[in-house]
């Protein structure tokens, strides 16, 4: 019978500001080697009020329109309550702050085109960390 085993690995990065983009698909394979566990999930959590995560495709043309979107949903300049940046906070309620993946035989099941980024929200740059959990059997 199969082990069951939780591996956490914490990961700290920087961002340059507003709507930075941050792909994490190689760290979150790179985990899932180190914590030897061949079939399970890897469950990533960024611990901030203004970062979110997201699954796309990592082409510049493409970020530059999740940009225009967020820009469009919810704009920068606008009569908030909350001081210097509302729209930061607002952005980070419609997108998630965590993703949960399969991992099968030893990696993550990203589709073809898949790519985990973190995106910056908040308008200045940041130290941020990600929480990376792999879950699952040896």
């Amino acid at each position: 019978m199969p082990e069951f085993k939780v591996f956490t690995m914490h990961h700290v990065f920087s961002t340059k500001g507003e709507i930075d983009f941050t792909d994490l698909t190689d760290l979150v394979q790179s985990a899932v080697a180190k914590s030897n566990i061949r079939n399970g999930i890897v469950h990533v959590f960024a611990p901030h009020a203004t970062g979110i995560l997201i699954l796309t495709e990592s082409d510049y043309a493409l970020l530059e329109d999740i940009k225009m979107l967020l820009e469009k949903i919810i704009p920068k300049h606008m009569a908030y309550h909350h001081p210097s940046n509302a729209h930061a906070h607002l952005r980070s309620v419609l997108l998630p702050p965590d993703r949960t993946l399969p991992v099968i035989d030893g990696r993550v099941a990203f589709g073809t085109w898949q790519s985990l980024l973190f995106v910056e929200t908040d308008v200045y740059p940041r130290k941020r960390t990600v929480i990376i959990q792999v879950m699952g059997e040896q």
